[in-house]
């Protein structure tokens, strides 16, 4: 696959870099070079990166950083049953516990959602650190939810994480879940409480709690350009978004409103 002229191979974690000195020189350029395009693209195009996975995974399937590299990029691309295969060979090369909590995920792509119960009560997770076990339970109320256990996977999430005022990392994806399984579970306006804290937190635009919470409160985004024209220059006007506020008040069908209802 095409190697763009502006990616070195340079770029990749110092880490990794390490590992890869145990290859040949053109060798370790060359496999470097794909995992920099992996990671350039996996959230864009999981696809693209799954491509620049099997390249490397071709050159230097005895690295871990290369398995684990093809783990994550089969895991994007919901290739479930590969990434949990490269998951494990990561870790079986390196003894870590860090890819325990996506290795339970993939079990839950693969329809064993009890497996993924499973291994969030195993040893493994004791050894992980704060972030990786946060990320277990988000894993294990997810769980929860496949088996339409609602009020198992509230209680699941409910942790000293949860509750502190401090932001973290994790922090609003965990919020979001929350707000997310207490709507599922009716609980609307406990739900709204905690889809605003999950904004609150939210800094870089990690989860749409925005949107659900704007849903929550009537207010509908529409993208859309306007019929009309401006007046006097003949040019459609562009409306890039029209704001609805659905509140009862002023409007003319109040009655057919109320009828139709809102849905969850």
């Amino acid at each position: 696959m095409p190697i763009p002229e502006d990616v070195t191979g340079d770029e990749i974690d110092k880490d990794v870099r390490q590992e890869l000195q145990s290859l040949p020189k053109g060798l370790a350029e060359d496999v470097a070079k794909n995992l920099v395009m992996v990671a350039r693209l996996i959230d864009e195009d999981p696809e693209g990166a799954y491509g620049y996975s099997k390249v490397a995974l071709r050159l230097a399937s005895r690295v871990a950083a290369v398995r684990e590299a093809a783990g994550f990029a089969a895991y994007a691309s919901q290739k479930y049953s590969e990434a949990l295969a490269e998951f494990r060979a990561a870790r079986r090369m390196t003894g870590n516990v860090e890819l325990w909590p996506v290795m339970a995920d993939c079990e839950r792509g693969l329809g064993r959602p009890e497996k993924a119960l499973d291994m969030a009560g195993a040893p493994e997770v004791h050894k992980l650190d704060k972030a990786g076990q946060v990320e277990m339970r988000l894993v294990a109320a997810g769980a929860r939810r496949d088996m339409g256990q609602l009020d198992a996977a509230i209680v699941t999430l409910q942790s000293p994480e949860l509750a502190s005022n401090s932001v973290q990392p994790w922090t609003a994806r965990l919020r979001y879940a929350y707000a997310d399984a207490l709507l599922a579970a009716g609980r609307e306006s406990e739900a709204r409480e905690w889809f605003a804290k999950a904004v609150e937190s939210d800094k870089d635009g990690s989860t749409d709690a925005s949107d659900r919470l704007a849903e929550l409160d009537g207010v509908e985004f529409v993208d859309a350009f306007a019929d009309e024209e401006y007046e006097g220059d003949g040019e459609a006007a562009p409306v890039e978004a029209i704001v609805e506020d659905r509140d009862d008040e002023g409007r003319e069908d109040d009655e057919d409103v109320e009828e139709d209802g809102l849905k969850d």
